[in-house]
């Protein structure tokens, strides 16, 4: 799966940077956010796109947060091969990661990780922009002091994310892009791509091939095989 030519590819490059979807965590217990098809077709309110929107936490909160505790929170996950060999090649001053995975696990082991869309885990009250306690959030929605609503800190469907211009001055200089375990469908993130150099070399790792028109090298197979025999010179 991983060759000599691509391995060369990485021992080479000095401004390596990782976009990485849902399909990183899967390793961890996490399920893709995308093959959860039965929870999301009851009817078209029932739907990601509306129970994970703007609309739906200030229209219907309590059911948006049900939705999410019952289904996107996994605290006991933990790193996986593939978060940790990418946290390796930052510690070693050759990458940088833009995840759009709200989930927090390539933040536990690289703080410099940009999180495109947020992190479940950063709770904060609207009305004053006042952190909160997550083993809170997880037993209430409504701040114990004043009965504020909470919610994470995670771009909601019809919301801009909060990182896109250091997201996009990060791929403006990558020599190597690699994207790993997304369908690449959710924009601005795949988006991202159109900013890379020219010149950059792309690689693509996922278990179906990403649909874009930039030239890439797709590899199509398991991630978690991949990173394991990818070698940090």
């Amino acid at each position: 799966m991983l060759t000599d030519e691509i391995q060369n590819l990485f021992n080479n490059a000095k401004r390596i940077v990782f976009m990485t979807g849902a399909g990183v965590s899967t390793a961890s217990g996490i399920p893709d956010y995308r093959s959860k098809g039965g929870l999301y077709t009851t009817s078209a309110l029932d739907r990601p796109e509306y129970l994970l929107s703007h609309t739906c936490f200030q229209k219907d909160p309590e059911r948006q947060y049900k939705f999410m505790k019952e289904n996107m929170y996994f605290p006991d996950a933990k790193p996986n091969a593939i978060h940790r060999k990418m946290a390796e090649f930052v510690k070693a001053g050759k990458a940088r990661v833009i995840t759009q995975n709200v989930d927090g696990l390539h933040t536990k082991l690289d703080p410099s990780t940009i999180e495109f869309h947020g992190s479940l885990y950063r709770i904060y009250a609207p009305v004053d922009q006042k952190s909160a306690n997550i083993d809170d959030y997880l037993k209430s929605m409504y701040r114990a002091s004043d009965h504020a609503v909470l919610r994470p800190d995670i771009t909601f469907y019809e919301e801009m994310p909060q990182h896109v211009q250091e997201a996009v001055e990060t791929v403006s200089k990558a020599d190597l892009l690699v994207i790993v375990g997304t369908s690449f469908q959710v924009y601005p993130f795949a988006g991202l791509i159109d900013y890379a150099p020219a010149d950059a070399d792309k690689i693509a790792i996922n278990m179906e091939r990403i649909n874009t028109t930039a030239p890439i090298r797709q590899i199509i197979g398991d991630a978690t095989k991949f990173f394991s025999e990818l070698i940090l010179h």
